[in-house]
C-alpha cells in the first residue's frame, strides 16, 4: 500500500469509529460527524459518543485488567509496543495511520508522517529505554542484607486526555501502560479516528485487552465521572490551560476521597516568543519565523506567535517576512505543494475569526488578515503589527496561523527581555536570535524561567523525542518532559524491599 492508495481507500470508506473497552467495540448509536477540516461537507464518518455508562464500563474493565497486567514480568509487558514500532515503521500502518492523520487533523504528508509513525515510533521506543533505565536504579545492599526498589505501577488506574493537534500524543495513553498501568483514554474529539487507529495497531501487536480503554464524548460528562472516581491514580493530560485547572481543581476538591493521591501531569498551553538582538542574521529569522508560526497553522502550543524585533533591523524582517509568508499555499494538505491546511473545527474557526476581525478593526494586519469556511476552515496566515505590550495578541495563546511583532528600540535590549519574561503566564517556548556572546548570555539569564523549551538560533518549535525533552511549567504545564525518565518516573511507586539472610550462630546481623 502506498500513501496515495490508503488516502483514496480512507476516502472511499465511512469510518464507524466505537469506544473500545476491554476489546470489545462498542457503538452507542449517539454519534458526531468526522470530517477533514480542508474539506467540511463531505463527512469522513461518524463517531460514537458516550456517556457516564461508558466511562464506567472503562474504569472498571482498566481495575479487573490490572490484575494481570501488574503481574506481567515487564520484558514481556514491552514486547506488544515494540512490536507495535516495527509495524509502523514501514507498510500498510504506516500509511493508515498517515492518511488518517492527513485527513482527519488536515495535516500535509510531511507533518502526519513526522508525526502519526515517526514520533509515535520515537515514543514507543524512548518509553522502553526509560523504563529500562528507571528500573536500573537500585539501592546498594550490604553483607546479609539484600535491598531493591520493586517499581510498582500505579494503584488504580490512569486517565490520559490526549489533544488533536498530535496523533503521537497517544503516548498519554500507552507511556502509562508501558509500565504496568492500565489506561482510560479520552482523546480529543477532532481526533477520534487516529487515536482508534493507534489502539488497533497496539492490540494488533499483542497488548492484551482492558490494558488501554477508549472513549469518546464530551469532555465534561466523561471527564466528571472518571475524575472523581475513587480509584483514580493519575491524569496524564495535553491540552488548555483552563481545561488543565478545571482537571486540578476537581482533584483537588475530591482530595479525601480517592485511595491515593492522585499524580497530575499535564502539558498545556503557551505563547512561543521569538526576540531578536540586533546582531541577529535575519535570513535565519525570517525562516524560523515563518515556520515556527504558521507549520500547521499554527496549532501547536510551541507556535512562534509573539516577535520582538529591534527597530533598526525591522525594516528589513518586515519585507522578508512579509514575502515569505504570501508565497505560502494554502488548501487541501493531500494535494502536492500544499504548506498550510485548515484550522482544526468550526468552533476553532469562529474563534480565528473574531480574533483577525479584532485585529482589521485596530489597524494591525501586516498581511493575511482573513478567514473562509465555504469549503474548509481556512485561516490566512497573518503577520500583525502591535505597539501596546500588553495586546491580547502578544498575550493570549490564540492557536492559529497568526503571529504578532511588536517593535522595540534597539537600546530597550533588556528592559525587552523582562517583557518577554513578565508579559505573560506561560512557560513552554521560546527562541533569542543574536551573534553577540554577551547578548546570548543576558538572555539566557533573564529568561531561565521564561520557557521550558529554548532555543538559540532557532524556531521554538520541533523538539525531537530523545534530543530536545519537551515541556514547559508556569501555566504551561507540569514540565515532566513527554519520551523521558522523568515523565515515566511519575507513572510507578517504588517499594522498597529489605531482606535478611536467615541468621546463623556465626553471622550477627545489621539492625
Amino acid at each position: 500500500m502506498t500513501i496515495e492508495q490508503a488516502l483514496t481507500t480512507a476516502r472511499a470508506t465511512a469510518v464507524d469509529i466505537p469506544h473500545v473497552i476491554g476489546g470489545r467495540e462498542v457503538r452507542t448509536g449517539w454519534t458526531a460527524p468526522v470530517v477533514a477540516p480542508h474539506d467540511h461537507h463531505r463527512p469522513l464518518g461518524v463517531v460514537h459518543w458516550g456517556t457516564a455508562a461508558e466511562a464506567e464500563a472503562a474504569i472498571n474493565t482498566a481495575l479487573t485488567a490490572a490484575r494481570d497486567w501488574h503481574r506481567q514480568d515487564w520484558s514481556q509487558r514491552v514486547q506488544p509496543f515494540r512490536r507495535a514500532a516495527e509495524l509502523l515503521a514501514a507498510g500498510e500502518w504506516r500509511d493508515r495511520l498517515v492518511a488518517a492523520a492527513m485527513l482527519e487533523l488536515s495535516k500535509t504528508h510531511g507533518q502526519a508522517d513526522g508525526d502519526a509513525a515517526a514520533e509515535t515510533i520515537d515514543l514507543l521506543l524512548a518509553g522502553i529505554a526509560n523504563l529500562e533505565a528507571a528500573y536500573a536504579v537500585q539501592p546498594d545492599s550490604v553483607d546479609g542484607v539484600t535491598n531493591t526498589l520493586d517499581y510498582r505501577p500505579l494503584e488504580g488506574f490512569v486517565f490520559a486526555v490526549s489533544p488533536f493537534n498530535y496523533a503521537s500524543m497517544s503516548h498519554l495513553a500507552f507511556g502509562p501502560a508501558l509500565l504496568g498501568n492500565t489506561v482510560v483514554w479520552k482523546p480529543a474529539e477532532s481526533a477520534s479516528w487516529s487515536a482508534y487507529l493507534t489502539l488497533e495497531l497496539l492490540r494488533v501487536a499483542g497488548l492484551p485487552d482492558g490494558v488501554i480503554n477508549l472513549v469518546h464524548g464530551n469532555g465534561a460528562e466523561i471527564g466528571g465521572t472518571v475524575l472523581t472516581h475513587p480509584e483514580l491514580a493519575a491524569v496524564h493530560f495535553t491540552g488548555s490551560t483552563a481545561t488543565f485547572q478545571q482537571i486540578f481543581t476537581t482533584v483537588g476538591t475530591n482530595i479525601a476521597g480517592y485511595r491515593s493521591y492522585p499524580r497530575v501531569v499535564g502539558e498545556t498551553g503557551g505563547k512561543g516568543f521569538v526576540v531578536v538582538h540586533p546582531s541577529a542574521d535575519v535570513d535565519a529569522l525570517t525562516d524560523a519565523v515563518v515556520h515556527g508560526a504558521f507549520d500547521y497553522q499554527g496549532q501547536k502550543c510551541s507556535a512562534a506567535s509573539r516577535l520582538f524585533v529591534p527597530r533598526s533591523l525591522w525594516p528589513t524582517v518586515r519585507d522578508q517576512l512579509l514575502d515569505r509568508t504570501a508565497q505560502l499555499r494554502m488548501g487541501d494538505p493531500t494535494e502536492p505543494g500544499i504548506q498550510i491546511g485548515a484550522v482544526i473545527n468550526a468552533r476553532q474557526f469562529a474563534k480565528h475569526e473574531a480574533a483577525l476581525a479584532q485585529a482589521r478593526a485596530e489597524g494591525l494586519v501586516l498581511t493575511g488578515g482573513h478567514a473562509d469556511a465555504q469549503v474548509g476552515w481556512f485561516v490566512e496566515p497573518t503577520v500583525l503589527q502591535v505597539d501596546d505590550p500588553q495586546s491580547p495578541f502578544l498575550t493570549e495563546e490564540l492557536f492559529a496561523p497568526v503571529t504578532a511583532a511588536l517593535i522595540y528600540d534597539d537600546a530597550d535590549w533588556t528592559k525587552t527581555l523582562h517583557l518577554v519574561d513578565n508579559a505573560t503566564g506561560y512557560g513552554l517556548t521560546g527562541a533569542v536570535f543574536a551573534t553577540d556572546e554577551h547578548a546570548i548570555t543576558e538572555a539566557d539569564d533573564i529568561l531561565r524561567y521564561t520557557a521550558g523549551n529554548y532555543v538559540i538560533n532557532s524556531h521554538p518549535t520541533g523538539a525531537v523525542v530523545g534530543q530536545q525533552p519537551f515541556g514547559g511549567a508556569r501555566a504551561s504545564g507540569t514540565n515532566d518532559k513527554v519520551g523521558t525518565v522523568w515523565n515515566t518516573i511519575r507513572f510507578l511507586s517504588p517499594r522498597s524491599v529489605k531482606r535478611v539472610a536467615p541468621r546463623s550462630s556465626t553471622t550477627s546481623q545489621p539492625v
